[in-house]
C-alpha cells in the first residue's frame, strides 16, 4: 500500500508542521510538595500517607560530555488522585538540581541531543525541545496518534519514532449502520494483554529527517505489517537501536498472531536498511525471546539478549553477539550462570546489569577475553546507568531508601550520591535495619533470607512476624523500595518481615530459578516454611503471631500455604492470587506462561503433575482467616480467581474479607485506592496478629 494512503486511511492521521509554540500539556493542580504534616513528623516512621508523598525518580540520561544529568521525578496529590512529572538537571559532580519544567503537568522521556546543545522530551504525546537551561521550549511534532518514544540517530540528522498504527476494522466500521454498538468480535487468541484489550492498533517503528525546522515526513519501516515493535504492551526504545552510521535500524518484534502468538516467546531481532528498505531477520532459528539489540561502536557487530527455551519467559538472559557481515553468532556469556541485562557497548568494554544473591549490580566485560568484573557491591539494587565523557552514573535503591542517582568510580565501584529526592522525608523518619541470612533448606541447600526489623528494634521484646511470598513466580526478591509491598512500611508497623529467596527466584543460578517450573506446590513451598521456621526460633519472634502475605504467584503461595501450614500462621493475605490452576490456564492471556510452567494443558493425558498443586484442591484444609484482594481490570490473573477463593472460604465458614477494585488491574496505581489498600492490609494484620 502507498505510504501516503496508509497515513490518510488507516494510520495515525499524522500531521507535520514546522516548530510551533503551543501549550505543552494539560495543566494539573494540587498539592505536590511532598511536605509532611506535624503529625507525620511526630510519628517519626513511614506511613501509607507519607509513602505517597515520595518523589519517584524515573528516567535518567547523562549528557554526551558526562557533565550533566537529566532525570524525571513524579509526584502525587492524594486529594485529587492526580500526578505530575517534571524534568530536572543536575551536575554529575553533585550540587543543587534545577527543575526545567513548570511543575504543572507531565513531562517525560528527556534526552540529550547527540551534540548536547539541546534537550528533547515528550509532553502531551508530542516531541518538544528546550535548551540545556530549560529555555526556548518548542513543540517539534504534531502527530495525531501521538509518539510513544523517540531516539535520535548518532549524528542527529534523523529521528526514530514509535507510533501506534491502526490497521484493522472495528465492529462499528464493519457495521456502519450500528454506530452505537459496543462489542468485541474475537476470532483467535491474544485478544487482551496485561491491562488492555486489543484495540486494532500496532506499535510501528518510523524514521524521519530531523532538521532545525522540525521532523520530516516519517517512513514506516513495518508498513502493512500487523506486528508490534517494540513488543506489546510494555516494550520501549531499549528494544530498538540505530547503527553508529545511522544507516540501519535494529528492532525487536514477534511476527506471529493468534494462537501461535499466545503460546510462543519467539521474538526476533530484525535489521532494516534505510537505503534499500530491506529487512533481515538476524535471529531466525532461535526459538526463545531475542531482544535488546546493541551495536558495537564500529557497527560491525550486534549484541543482544537471548533466551534458549521456547515458551519459557523466565529463562536465563544470555548475551549473544552476531557478526553482521557473516551472520555468525557467538554465545559470549556461556561461562557465566547469571543474567546479562541492559547491555551497553562503550569503547572497548561491554557494561551490563546483573543480579547476584538477591542484589543487582553493575558489571563490565572485556570483549576479547570475555572476562567479567563486578563494579558495584553491597545490599543494593542498581537500576539504569550511563557512561559518557569518562563519567559513570546510575540509579540505586534498597529497602530503606528510595531510588536516587549516584556517581560511580568504575575502577573501585565507590558510589557518591548525587540526588537527594526525598531528603525532606528522610530527615524526619527512622528507617529500619535489615540483613541477609542464610537458612538451610529441607534438601540441604543454603537459601538467602532478607530479614527486616522494626525501627528502634528491641531484641528483648517479642514481635509478630510476616512471611513475604514473592511473585512471578520468577521475580527477584531484592532490596528495593516498593510502593505497595514496602518492607520498610511493614516494619514501621512493628512487624518483623521475613523475605525468603525460595526456589524459582533468579540471581542464584539457572538451576535454582528453573526448579519451580511444574513444581508449584513442591520444594519452593518447603523453602517458605524453612525460612519462617528458622526465624520463629528467635526469642524476639512470637511464633503464635505469624502471618503470610503475597501477590500474584505470592498470592497463589498464600492460598496454597493456607492448606498445608499445619498451624504455623494465624492469618493470610492474597493479592491477585491464583486459586484454580485449571481455570487460570483458560482465562489468562499469556498462554505460553501457564503452558510452560504447568507442563501443558489440564486436558492433556496424562494430566501434567503441576495441576495437583492447585490451591482449590486443598480448600478442605483451610483453617485461618484470610484477606483476598483483586482488581477487576486484572487480565493476567483474572479477578474471578479471587472470587472463587473468597466464596470457598466463606462457604467453609472461614473468616474472610474480599476487596475488589473495579478500576485497578494486577496493580493498584490510584493514590486513594492504594492508601485504602494499605489501611485494609494493616488493619487485617493487626486484627489477627496483635
Amino acid at each position: 500500500m502507498n505510504r501516503n494512503l496508509l497515513f490518510a486511511l488507516i494510520c495515525t492521521g499524522i500531521l507535520l508542521s514546522s516548530c510551533t509554540q503551543a501549550p505543552e500539556t494539560v495543566v494539573v493542580s494540587g498539592d505536590f510538595s511532598g511536605n509532611l504534616t506535624q503529625e507525620e513528623i511526630a510519628g517519626g516512621v513511614l506511613s501509607p500517607e507519607i509513602l505517597w508523598k515520595f518523589g519517584r525518580l524515573g528516567s535518567m540520561q547523562l549528557s554526551p560530555d558526562g557533565k550533566g544529568i537529566l532525570y524525571t521525578v513524579s509526584r502525587y496529590d492524594v486529594k485529587t488522585n492526580m500526578s505530575i512529572s517534571d524534568i530536572f538537571k543536575v551536575s554529575s559532580d553533585g550540587g543543587d538540581p534545577v527543575r526545567l519544567t513548570d511543575g504543572k503537568g507531565k513531562f517525560y522521556d528527556p534526552q540529550w541531543y547527540p551534540t548536547g546543545e539541546k534537550i528533547g522530551y515528550l509532553s502531551g504525546g508530542q516531541l518538544w525541545e528546550m535548551d540545556p537551561e530549560g529555555n526556548g521550549k518548542t513543540q517539534v511534532s504534531s502527530i495525531e496518534a501521538g509518539i510513544n518514544g523517540y531516539t535520535w540517530s548518532p549524528d542527529g540528522s534523523k529521528i526514530m519514532l514509535s507510533i501506534d498504527v491502526k490497521m484493522e476494522e472495528t465492529p462499528q466500521e464493519k457495521y456502519p449502520d450500528l454506530p452505537l454498538t459496543n462489542v468485541r468480535i474475537i476470532t483467535d487468541l491474544m485478544y487482551r494483554h496485561w491491562n488492555a484489550w486489543y484495540d486494532y492498533k500496532y506499535k510501528h517503528v518510523f524514521y524521519a529527517d530531523y532538521t532545525a525546522s522540525g521532523i520530516g515526513e516519517p517512513t514506516d519501516i513495518m508498513e502493512d505489517e500487523p506486528w508490534d515493535a517494540p513488543l506489546a504492551p510494555f516494550g520501549g526504545h531499549e528494544e530498538l537501536a540505530w547503527s553508529p552510521d545511522g544507516k540501519k535500524i535494529a528492532y525487536t518484534s514477534k511476527k506471529m498472531k493468534g494462537r501461535e502468538y499466545a503460546i510462543s516467546t519467539n521474538s526476533d531481532i530484525y535489521l532494516y536498511d534505510i537505503a534499500s528498505g530491506d529487512t533481515k531477520n538476524l535471529t531466525e532459528g532461535m526459538p526463545g525471546y531475542d531482544k535488546y539489540p546493541v551495536f558495537s561502536p564500529d557497527g560491525s557487530q550486534l549484541a543482544f539478549q537471548s533466551m534458549e527455551t521456547p515458551g519459557y519467559e523466565a529463562d536465563q538472559h544470555r548475551l549473544f553477539v552476531i557478526n553482521l557481515a557473516t551472520g555468525e553468532k557467538e554465545f559470549w556469556s556461556k561461562a557465566y550462570d547469571q543474567d546479562f541485562d541492559d547491555v551497553k557497548w562503550i569503547g572497548d568494554k561491554l557494561y551490563f546489569n546483573s543480579g547476584i544473591h538477591a542484589t543487582f549490580h553493575l558489571w563490565e566485560m572485556d570483549p576479547g577475553s570475555k572476562e567479567i568484573r563486578q563494579i558495584t557491591e553491597g545490599p543494593y539494587s542498581w537500576g539504569s546507568y550511563a557512561l559518557a565523557g569518562g563519567v559513570m552514573v546510575g540509579t540505586r535503591q534498597d529497602i530503606a531508601y528510595a531510588t536516587d542517582i549516584y556517581k560511580v568510580d568504575p575502577a573501585s565501584g565507590n558510589a557518591t550520591q548525587i540526588t537527594f529526592t526525598n531528603k525532606n522525608i528522610y530527615d524526619h523518619i527512622t528507617v529500619p535495619e535489615y540483613e541477609a541470612r542464610w537458612v538451610k533448606t529441607t534438601d540441604n541447600k543454603e537459601m538467602l533470607v532478607w530479614v527486616v526489623y522494626p525501627p528502634d528494634f528491641d531484641p528483648e521484646k517479642e514481635y509478630p512476624a510476616i512471611l513475604f511470598c514473592g511473585g512471578g513466580p520468577q521475580n527477584a526478591v531484592n532490596p528495593d523500595f516498593h510502593y505497595r509491598w514496602n518492607f520498610q512500611l511493614m516494619a514501621a508497623n512493628d512487624y518483623i518481615v521475613v523475605v525468603p529467596n525460595r526456589r524459582g527466584l533468579p540471581t542464584f543460578g539457572h538451576e535454582w530459578n528453573f526448579q519451580i517450573s511444574n513444581d508449584y506446590g513442591g520444594q519452593n513451598m518447603k523453602d517458605y516454611l524453612s525460612a519462617i521456621d528458622a526465624l520463629s526460633t528467635e526469642p524476639y519472634v512470637d511464633e503464635d503471631r505469624m502471618g503470610a502475605i503475597g501477590a500474584s504467584y505470592g498470592g497463589y503461595s498464600t492460598f496454597f500455604l493456607e492448606g498445608i501450614h499445619e498451624g504455623r500462621f494465624k492469618t493470610f493475605i492474597s493479592h491477585c492470587g491464583i486459586y484454580n490452576l485449571e481455570s487460570m490456564y483458560g482465562a489468562t492471556e499469556e498462554t505460553f506462561f501457564t503452558h510452560f510452567d504447568n507442563g501443558g494443558a489440564y486436558w492433556d493425558s496424562p494430566t501434567p503433575r503441576n495441576y495437583q498443586f492447585s490451591p482449590h484442591r486443598f480448600i478442605q484444609d483451610w483453617d485461618a482467616p484470610i484477606l483476598i484482594i483483586t482488581g477487576e481490570m486484572d487480565l493476567r490473573v483474572p479477578y474471578t480467581q479471587s472470587l472463587e477463593a473468597f466464596n470457598s472460604a466463606r462457604l467453609r465458614n472461614i473468616p474472610a474479607k474480599l476487596l475488589v477494585f473495579p478500576e485497578e488491574s494486577h496493580f493498584v496505581t490510584q493514590p486513594q485506592n492504594a492508601i485504602l489498600w494499605q489501611r485494609e492490609f494493616f488493619g487485617w494484620l493487626d486484627q489477627w496478629l496483635k
